[in-house]
């Protein structure tokens, strides 16, 4: 599975306490930058991003997710970031731009090639339909766990 190969130990982020889509965005870009995967600009490319075209993704079940991405050119090397939200905030809807999904799990995606940006949707949709898979990532208390059922996952498939 690529989410292992490109998903940071250091930039994965559990309970998080958070306000704002915003406030989750600037974490998990502030990681991916302190480890060199984003340039300086990455933050407020991804925030400008999200304001226009939304990645919240209502997944039909207990919990919703979002994937904050921007393009290319702010990227150095490809990595993924990852939080879990002790408490929602809101993101827009990626189809519906007016209608506000309530997220506890966000999945940042900063890929260096187009390509590898729809495959690593791809992927992440794999996971996302998995509601099992969903609430053990969400009520993951440290980046272990989260590794850890990402690697069942990815042993099972």
């Amino acid at each position: 599975m690529a989410v292992l190969d490109f998903l940071k130990r250091e930039a994965i982020c559990t309970q998080v306490e958070a306000k704002t889509s915003d406030d989750v965005i600037r974490l998990l870009g502030g990681k991916l930058q302190a480890l060199g995967y984003v340039k300086d600009s990455f933050i407020e490319a991804t925030l400008q991003r999200e304001a226009n075209m939304p990645t919240g993704l209502p997944l039909g079940g207990e919990f919703n997710a979002a994937l904050p991405h921007v393009d290319i050119e702010y990227v150095n090397k490809p990595a993924l970031a990852l939080a879990s939200l002790t408490e929602p905030v809101v993101f827009h809807n990626m189809v519906d731009a007016d209608e506000e999904i309530p997220v506890r799990l966000v999945i940042m995606l900063a890929l260096d090639q187009a390509k590898s940006q729809i495959t690593m949707l791809q992927e992440v949709s794999l996971i996302f339909q998995q509601p099992e898979i969903v609430r053990q990532l969400t009520e993951a208390t440290s980046p272990e766990q989260v590794l850890s059922v990402l690697n069942r996952m990815s042993s099972s498939s």
